[in-house]
């Protein structure tokens, strides 16, 4: 399984690999859900709390998100449609930092 930092800074997958942004990860790998938020990452901000299946967080990053883009979205899934970020997939066991 994926750990938080590698999930949340994920660009792609490749087979059974992750593909990891390694700038962003070592900058803002520490960062609480709300840390990200608060310094704009709104993608890594969603897959953390996607990570951390919390819905309360979810719904935090799409109100900032509708504030920024003027966008009407409600539910969770609708973000994630949006932005392809679903779930923690299993079948990934290797990371690549690029």
């Amino acid at each position: 399984m994926l750990r938080k930092e590698d999930f949340v800074f994920c660009i792609g997958y490749q087979g059974d690999t992750a593909l990891v942004d390694k700038r962003a990860k070592k900058k803002y790998g520490r960062m609480s859900t709300s840390e990200l938020l608060q310094t704009g990452l709104l993608r890594a901000a969603f897959s953390s709390a996607v990570y951390d299946d919390s819905e309360d967080d979810m719904k935090k990053v799409i109100s900032s998100f509708n504030d920024l883009t003027g966008s009407k979205l409600k539910t969770s899934e609708e973000m994630k449609r949006l932005l392809g970020i679903f779930a923690v997939p299993e079948e990934i066991h290797k990371v690549l930092s690029l």
